[in-house]
């Protein structure tokens, strides 16, 4: 019956995540209307774009080779096992042993080689500058990622999230610089990742500004809704990790009632309302910097992880 009870608790939260991902996005861009003095659609707006894609026909290019039609669903599924191990509500859940920090850096490096290959796949000029974009974006935010990874885990003594999330919500923490300096890095890394303004923005079409909206061009129908289902689960993906380890109060421990699920369940739909609020703030008060900025702001982060991690090593209090 127990273990009944935690692989609900698993589909639970796989279901969570996968649900609320839209919500996220409409939110942001229902934020960002507002400060920008526009009605704007409503939140529900990526529910009904997703349905709608669902419906249509797909469209594939004659020279369209196998990978262009498998990408969709191995990135959907990669970005979807990826956000269900970031706990939400719970830690200790009964898959939590997979939910290492390297493991999904690892996934999140596989949704990029796919997508970029599949923007090269039909041969475009769109295509191809997306997909080079991407990984010189990649070149530095994975390792910046992993070096933040690396202090956070310094200082828990794990890899394993569920424990990381539960040490940072003991209180035996406290204030360290090093800590600081990882989350600044995580959120530049998020920005990064989910191309955001100022690296990129995901509301135009521009070729000079381009970069994911620039592979998937060719995509329609289903598979063009499992790439942007994929997009808002990142996006959530990055805003429940930052919320679990430097935020991590009202996660439910391991064991818990159904009182205290509701609770952590409240606690992280306010997180996301927060994050959510906090970047649309943040897009409506920056400008978009140029293409070949982006680097000197990810190596920013790369500097702040790595500095986070030489702290550690130098002295444990820090």
């Amino acid at each position: 019956m127990e273990l009944i009870w935690n692989l609900m608790l698993q589909g639970v939260q796989m279901m969570v995540v996968l649900a609320l991902a839209p919500g996220l996005t409409g939110l942001v861009r229902k934020v960002k209307a507002r400060l920008t003095r526009r009605r704007g659609a409503p939140i529900v707006q990526p529910y009904r774009d997703l349905v709608r894609l669902l419906r249509k026909e797909v469209v594939l290019a004659e020279n369209a080779s196998w990978l262009f039609r498998v990408s969709p669903y191995m990135i959907f599924a990669a970005t979807w096992v990826a956000a269900a191990l970031v706990p939400t509500f719970a830690i200790g859940l009964q898959f939590s042993w997979t939910a290492d920090l390297i493991a999904i850096v690892a996934l999140l490096g596989s949704v990029r080689f796919f997508l970029a290959l599949a923007g090269m796949d039909i041969g475009t000029s769109f295509g191809g500058i997306g997909s080079s974009r991407e990984m010189m974006i990649g070149a530095i935010a994975e390792p910046a990622m992993l070096l933040t990874m690396f202090s956070v885990a310094l200082v828990a003594g794990t890899t394993q999230l569920s424990y990381v999330v539960e040490f940072m919500a003991s209180g035996e923490v406290g204030i360290r610089v090093s800590l600081g300096m990882a989350l600044i890095a995580l959120i530049i890394v998020a920005i990064a990742e989910n191309a955001r303004i100022p690296v990129d923005n995901p509301s135009t079409h521009l070729e000079l500004t381009m970069v994911h909206e620039a592979m998937v061009l060719e995509y329609s129908g289903r598979h063009l809704a499992m790439i942007e289902l994929a997009a808002m689960l990142k996006l959530l993906l990055y805003v429940a990790l930052i919320g679990c380890i430097f935020a991590p109060w009202g996660i439910a421990p391991n064991d818990s009632g159904p009182s205290e699920l509701l609770a952590g369940f409240a606690f992280f739909l306010g997180k996301l309302a927060a994050g959510g609020i906090l970047l649309a703030v943040f897009e409506t008060s920056i400008a978009k910097m140029r293409v070949f900025r982006v680097p000197d702001l990810l190596g920013a982060a790369l500097m702040l992880g790595l500095l986070g991690t030489l702290l550690l090593f130098v002295s444990r209090s820090l």
